[in-house]
């Protein structure tokens, strides 16, 4: 038999009808998976309608909804291939997405309709479905799509080596690169999800983090449909009615960033019924001891890590629950049927995976399992770069213990992690640089408590009235940053250090920052 994400969601349609699957809590809407599977027939034939067929894109500009969900499996039964856009890009970077991967429909919301209406002209050929019932000019209903579209059984022909996603994620330079996945590898990663966090069909699971992340739709999402828990789907991220829901809905386990449990835990918790929560899964940063202890004394819950990249799936590793205080500050094991390798740095070329560092030597993490990608959309020679010799080869540094966890010490392209979102200096300082006043710009991450890392720009001024709030508002009105990128500290300086071949020696910033840290005493 064939396992696809469709055949997944058929087969627990089959063995719970009558179970509740989703609850939108923004639309007030309940299916059970006998009417949700309905709705995902409809959607389907409304597409085919449309013109989609196996192999072309779909694209969901939204924030966590049932139609992003629907869409999700609705694509996934046609063969065509699933693009869930990140909500909080501009313009212009949502833009380049579109036109790199051409979708033949997108999905957009009322409010993210000022992001998308000034840039649909240069897409004709593109329909664009407004899920809200305020609909542009431009756009069609949704709901009029799906509501005079065949109830009829989607019967395509779709097998596990298939297309199922492209994920798009910044590259070095900034600009994104869209992941491929198939059907089978994620299979495959939700299988691996099940067994860490043991899901199982009474679990009712709480949708918060972004569903067009690979974290919460690979790890959280598609695992509790598999097994045929609930999801309760939150429209974003409100510490407050997130604690209201896992009180009502009774919700056992979610995802959330580090960020995210540390703002559930600065509210009043005595006003809320939490016992039902059993593990939180966290990801996209350490979680500091501090937190962790937090968490289990405040919440009552055990937790589990999963680090990794959307191009494995994401997850590689797993830490659990019993490893969280010992191996504190760790990424934790390789998940099943994933092997990892740290290998030596070449500067003259690429590393051979053999060529392994002993345990405790720092090198490049590379790894190898059933959930990797099978390339870049449209870039061979990113795709190339990446995978060598059936292994990825990651750009993170780090190193194995004796007792194979797997510690990460950097990022080959001093990547941020903000609040959970990755941040790559080199598009903050090209925004920064459009700035007349600036002479020399360099971003880096300003380690915090709170958000993980926050972005820092260290600027050379070529005009000396130039000032922070100058900076801000360029970054606020860019059509080419999202507002989680915007610098939250400036530091002025009289110039940047750069070695012999003229690159910056951002090791010298964080110094540099370390020092003027401790002399604010912040």
């Amino acid at each position: 038999m064939t396992i696809t994400i469709g055949k997944i969601f058929d087969l627990t349609v089959g063995k719970h009808p009558n179970k509740e699957a989703i609850y939108d809590v923004r639309k007030n809407l309940r299916f059970t998976y006998k009417e949700w599977s309905l709705e995902v027939d409809k959607l389907a034939n409304a597409l085919l309608q449309e013109g989609v067929k196996k192999g072309d894109i779909v694209s969901t500009y939204l924030f966590n909804t049932e139609e992003l969900a629907t869409t999700f499996f609705a694509c996934a039964k046609l063969g065509a291939i699933f693009n869930p856009i990140n909500f909080r890009l501009m313009s212009e970077e949502v833009a380049y997405i579109l036109n790199d991967a051409k979708p033949k429909v997108v999905l957009i919301e009322q409010m993210l309709e000022s992001t998308i209406s000034p840039i649909v002209n240069r897409f004709p050929h593109t329909a664009f479905w407004m899920i809200d019932d305020e609909i542009p000019a431009y756009a069609a209903s949704y709901k009029e799509k799906v509501a005079s579209a065949s109830r009829a059984s989607i019967k395509a022909n779709v097998q596990e080596e298939d297309l199922y996603a492209i994920m798009y994620t910044s590259g070095t330079t900034g600009r994104p690169k869209g992941v491929l996945h198939s059907h089978r590898d994620m299979v495959e990663q939700s299988l691996i999800v099940i067994s860490a966090t043991q899901l199982d069909s009474n679990d009712s699971g709480l949708v918060t983090a972004p569903m067009f992340h690979c974290a919460e739709l690979h790890c959280a999402f598609l695992p509790r449909v598999h097994v045929g828990a609930k999801n309760t789907i939150l429209h974003h991220f409100e510490p407050q009615k997130v604690l209201q829901l896992i009180t009502e809905e009774k919700i056992t386990k979610f995802f959330a960033a580090p960020t995210m449990w540390n703002m559930l835990l600065q509210e009043n918790l005595q006003d809320y019924q939490l016992n039902s929560l059993k593990i939180g899964l966290y990801g996209a940063a350490p979680m500091a001891p501090a937190l962790v202890y937090a968490c289990k004394e405040k919440l009552g819950i055990s937790l589990v890590q999963a680090y990794g990249m959307t191009e494995m799936g994401p997850a590689i590793t797993f830490l659990t629950d019993d490893d969280q205080i010992s191996k504190a500050g760790s990424a934790g094991q390789a998940c099943l049927n994933h092997e990892i390798r740290i290998i030596r740095p070449n500067e003259n070329g690429r590393t051979d995976p053999d060529d392994t560092v002993p345990a405790g030597e720092t090198g490049e993490i590379i790894v190898q399992g059933p959930c990797m990608m099978s390339g870049y959309y449209n870039n061979e020679e990113a795709t190339a770069k990446s995978l060598y010799k059936g292994w990825y080869y990651s750009g993170d540094i780090g190193y194995l213990d004796d007792e194979g966890y797997l510690w990460v010490k950097d990022r080959v392209d001093d990547m941020i992690i903000s609040g959970g979102e990755n941040i790559y200096p080199r598009e903050v300082e090209d925004v920064l640089y459009t700035h007349k006043g600036v002479l020399d710009v360099a971003v880096i991450g300003q380690p915090d408590d709170r958000w993980g890392e926050l972005v820092t720009a260290f600027v050379v001024r070529k005009d000396p009235t130039l000032n922070e709030e100058m900076l801000d508002e360029l970054c606020k009105n860019s059509e080419e940053l999202a507002n989680y990128k915007r610098p939250r500290k400036y530091v002025f300086c009289d110039a940047l250090p750069r070695n012999a071949s003229g690159k910056i020696q951002k090791f010298m910033l964080r110094k540099r920052l370390e020092d003027l840290t401790r002399v604010n005493g912040q």
